[in-house]
């Protein structure tokens, strides 16, 4: 079983920063494609951003283009969500999932694995 454990959330104003962090156990990261989701209240989950395993090749969701920005430290098994000029809209419960796949995917129903999520405030 893939353990992935989410953290870095909390509650930040408008404008701020957070960096969230996915650390692996069990397995190494490197091969598998990882992607970040959030879920707000009376929401669907959604993409927020995908990591390749091969290329490390990137997308984004629209929403949060030129805001966020993911990367994998494959030395600590770890991929990052670094997310700068936050908005009330980003408010949400932020999961990391994995998939036996090369390419990216910011479709929540392409991923088996998931963290337990880790919540992320945007408030004054």
């Amino acid at each position: 079983q893939l353990q992935l454990v989410e953290s870095g959330g909390g509650l930040v104003q408008p404008g701020g920063s957070l960096r969230l962090s996915c650390a692996a156990s069990r397995f190494t990261l490197d091969y598998y494609a990882i992607g970040w989701f959030r879920q707000a209240p009376g929401k669907e989950r959604e993409g927020v951003s995908c990591i390749s395993s091969s290329t490390g090749s990137t997308n984004y969701a629209d929403s949060v283009k030129g805001r966020f920005t993911i990367s994998r430290d494959n030395a600590k098994n770890t991929v990052y969500l670094q997310m700068n000029s936050l908005k009330p809209e980003d408010t949400a419960v932020y999961y990391c999932a994995a998939r036996t796949a090369y390419y990216c995917s910011i479709v929540p129903l392409d991923f088996s694995s998931w963290g337990q999520g880790t919540q992320v405030t945007v408030s004054s």
